[in-house]
């Protein structure tokens, strides 16, 4: 890592002054595509979700089931803020992260947000199989689903850029997208 500056890039010799920090549901590909798009950029990946259930020593799940949402939202944003001032990279947010107007300020401010933005049937496709979404254990886990992307996607407006995926599209272009996303805007060079 090149500190706060400018972080020279991976093989395509791009650089980034700040960290991109990705948003949007469970299930978009924040982990996948923000580890691709580290490798390709040349810079650090940041995971917001690794690093708390680290801290904590405990499973997203335990924490929620310990000490409820709030708390995990509360340290959600310490380590959020904790990542940002780490310099330009890729932050994985998790889900919820960007729903908060500090988080969203403190992105804005350090950061570029970028949506990684699926609909409804490829974000199910992608969770309905793992039991270690806290949020899904309901009777009714594709109604939650779609229930918390209705109420999210407002929030998730907000980023600055939006990157769209689809069920055809692998990660590699995923990450293109990104890149052309972050270049069009001059967050890239």
């Amino acid at each position: 890592m090149l500190g706060k500056g400018l972080a020279r890039g991976g093989a395509r010799g791009l650089h980034l002054s700040r960290p991109v920090v990705l948003v949007g549901m469970m299930g978009c590909g924040k982990s996948a595509i923000g580890n691709a798009l580290a490798a390709r950029l040349g810079v650090p990946f940041r995971d917001t979700d690794e690093a708390l259930t680290a801290a904590a020593r405990m499973t997203i799940a335990e924490i929620f089931a310990r000490d409820g949402e709030a708390f995990f939202r509360a340290r959600e944003s310490e380590v959020l803020a904790r990542l940002l001032a780490e310099g330009p990279g890729v932050v994985s947010t998790g889900g919820g992260a960007f729903l908060r107007a500090e988080n969203r300020a403190l992105i804005a401010e350090l950061g570029v947000s970028v949506w990684l933005k699926a609909d409804a049937e490829l974000l199910w496709s992608r969770v309905k199989q793992r039991t270690t979404r806290p949020l899904l254990m309901t009777d009714d886990p594709k109604a939650t689903l779609m229930e918390l992307l209705e109420a999210r996607t407002p929030s998730y407006r907000e980023a600055d850029l939006v990157a769209e995926a689809s069920p055809d599209l692998p990660i590699p272009q995923m990450v293109d997208r990104v890149i052309t996303a972050l270049r069009d805007a001059d967050f890239v060079k």
